[in-house]
């Protein structure tokens, strides 16, 4: 079992920057690959970024690329995401994933969710 809460989500204008984190308890945190996901209403949840067990490789969706930046700190089981120039687009709701055995890049790959925090960009 591994709980997940993010925090940092907020209202920016575009333009703006946010990081947001996702502290995890439970299991070993370096076990897992971390990812994050995003959901706008009327949308499906969508693949925002990812990052490997060692924090060594990270994926990135065209959407994101260049302005969103995953990281981990396995010492403190959190992972993070950057995310500056921000972009109405980018208004969602933001979840934490966590993966065991498959990278979190589709949501049939995520074993553990966190609740989500609202990200809100304005023009």
């Amino acid at each position: 079992q591994v709980q997940l809460v993010e925090s940092g989500g907020g209202s920016v204008q575009a333009g703006g920057s946010l990081r947001l984190s996702c502290a995890a308890s439970g299991r070993t945190f370096s076990r897992y690959a971390m990812g994050w996901f995003r959901q706008a209403p009327g949308k499906e949840r969508e693949f925002v970024a990812a990052i490997s067990w060692s924090g060594g490789r990270a994926y990135y969706p065209d959407s994101v690329k260049g302005r969103f930046a995953i990281s981990r700190d396995n010492a403190k089981n959190t992972v993070y995401l950057q995310m500056i120039n921000l972009k109405p687009e980018d208004t969602a709701v933001y979840y934490c994933a966590a993966a065991g055995a498959s990278a979190p890049t589709i949501d049939t790959n995520v074993d553990y969710w966190g609740q989500g925090t609202q990200v809100t960009v304005s023009s």
